[in-house]
């Protein structure tokens, strides 16, 4: 009872009641807006203590998009020099932070992990397994981390798997060192029935012995065995991945104007079918697998995500679906795919071009593996000269220019920069990969540069290196890749040399794309003696 309600002949008035009411909402909406604009207030002063990264003035409606040019990676670099390692560019509607530089991307992606761990909410990403893929699209989060940690542990859980043959030292060394073998064949093969044609002197094409070979060991990783190279349904994946990439490399006028989400797209219609037929070939074999599972007997990255899966409580809402399960086995299908077929097609071009190196690999591998064995994982930190090769491709060619699309998770400060939450962000690899300041002469290929005064490889040099990426969301099959990279490489010069097709002009020119390769060449080949 209120002051007035002790007067005498004074009632309670229900409209007095509901006045009081809607007076104390009155004034905790005021208090409300009062603490917003204190928030904003302060939000403000943020920005004037931090301002926003510099950068091109965006011309009306399609921002900075014109100013890209075919060279993306090109463009960014040399914007670079006139704004520095954060700058900021307008897609369309959607606004990018360009991240460049050695020092900067590591406080970014390392020490600010959380930070710029996550992915933008771009449209095509959500075409990728409607939005759920580990790689693509999911959110940064606890479900993204134990995503992560499974995929990790399976990874670990394969590779440390008893080999059916005891000379590998594990299962994954015996599908690599098996397939590198097939692929030599294979292109002995080729130039032998050219030879006989007498047509050894136009070369042989190398893309389809390397790309059949290296899908391969992506299938023997995800469903334990290999498929026959002129197998109908296994070159179809093949080109549907290649399909897929090419596609998602182009763009899509959706992730810059949103108003075109509203409006059919050829070519996202063709990705998503693409997609779907790729969802069927990995349904097909999941469900083979969990119907013959066994936990006593690992075959391949698939049955260890069973494991795993099966190996949580049953009340674990986090736990992978089998829906998931099938998504996680396409991200590492795709990762493992391109971007060694890539690695391997740049590396046969540098051995045309520069057949002094070659020599050199060639003496390492008659000194530490010899001629009576093929080359192992074993042997890789023996032979300091080949790394330093294959880390001078990886930085020379630079053909992955940058990591697929970060995200901010919340409003950060970056060398001074404010950067709000949910700013899509572009890390520029091909610019460290190129920063005349760190590597002096970064245009020249010079593997050298990797080796310390004894000869012995840099790895302090060699970690500065970008090709998979950087902190939380760094490729996790990284060191598969590198194996991979060594073994093949080296089987292949075991007992070949690579030469250059007379007559024919070596390019080392490329188109930009998610993973870019060399334009297409030809090989010659002679047999070591």
């Amino acid at each position: 009872m209120g002051l007035f309600g002790s007067l005498p002949g004074n009632k309670e008035n229900p409209c007095s009641s509901l006045s009081s009411v809607t007076v104390a909402l009155c004034l905790l909406t005021l208090l409300l807006m009062a603490l917003r604009k204190i928030h904003h207030h302060s939000s403000q002063h943020q920005h004037v203590k931090y301002p926003h990264p510099p950068g091109p003035t965006p011309w009306p409606l399609v921002g900075n998009l014109l100013q890209m040019g075919d060279q993306i990676h090109l463009s960014l670099t040399r914007l670079r020099f006139q704004y520095g390692d954060v700058f900021k560019m307008r897609l369309g509607s959607l606004t990018v932070v360009v991240l460049s530089g050695y020092t900067t991307i590591r406080q970014a992606l390392v020490r600010q992990g959380d930070a710029f761990a996550g992915r933008p909410d771009l449209f095509t990403f959500s075409a990728v397994a409607n939005g759920t893929s580990m790689t693509f699209s999911e959110k940064y989060g606890p479900v993204w981390m134990l995503h992560k940690k499974l995929c990790k542990n399976a990874l670990r859980s394969f590779s440390q798997a008893e080999p059916s043959e005891s000379g590998a030292a594990c299962l994954l060394e015996e599908h690599v060192c098996a397939e590198a073998a097939e692929m030599v064949e294979v292109i002995r093969k080729q130039a032998a029935a050219k030879g006989e044609m007498g047509q050894d002197t136009t070369g042989i094409d190398p893309v389809r012995p390397l790309v059949t070979s290296v899908a391969n060991v992506v299938c023997a990783l995800c469903f334990g065995k290999r498929h026959d190279y002129n197998d109908k349904d296994f070159l179809a994946i093949v080109h549907i991945n290649n399909e897929v990439l090419r596609i998602f490399a182009a763009g899509n006028l959706a992730d810059f104007f949103p108003v075109f989400r509203y409006f059919p797209s050829p070519s996202l219609r063709k990705m998503v079918q693409h997609i779907r037929r790729m969802n069927g070939f990995m349904e097909k074999s999941i469900e083979e697998h969990m119907n013959t599972f066994d936990k006593n007997c690992i075959r391949d990255i698939t049955d260890a995500l069973i494991a795993l899966c099966e190996g949580r409580e049953e009340n674990d809402t986090a736990m992978l679906s089998n829906s998931q399960i099938i998504h996680t086995v396409i991200d590492i299908f795709g990762a493992g795919f391109d971007t060694i077929i890539a690695g391997l097609q740049w590396s046969l071009l540098y051995l045309i071009k520069f057949p002094d190196v070659q020599a050199r690999i060639h003496q390492e591998i008659d000194q530490h593996i010899g001629a009576a064995r093929l080359p192992r994982f074993a042997d890789k930190p023996r032979m300091p000269f080949t790394e330093a090769f294959i880390h001078e491709v990886f930085r020379h060619a630079s053909y992955v220019p940058f990591t697929i699309p970060h995200c901010t998770t919340r409003n950060i400060i970056l060398n001074g920069y404010f950067i709000p939450k949910d700013t899509c962000v572009f890390i520029n690899q091909y610019q460290v990969n190129h920063d005349t300041e760190f590597w002096g002469d970064p245009e020249a290929f010079r593997p050298g540069r990797f080796l310390g005064p004894s000869g012995l490889l840099n790895k302090d040099l060699t970690e500065k290196v970008l090709i998979f990426g950087m902190g939380k969301r760094r490729c996790l099959g990284d060191g598969f890749a590198r194996l991979e990279m060594f073994v093949f490489l080296t089987t292949l010069l075991h007992g070949l040399r690579i030469q250059k097709v007379p007559g024919l002009e070596l390019d080392l020119g490329t188109d930009f794309g998610l993973t870019m390769k060399p334009r297409p060449f030809k090989i010659a080949i002679s047999t070591r003696v």
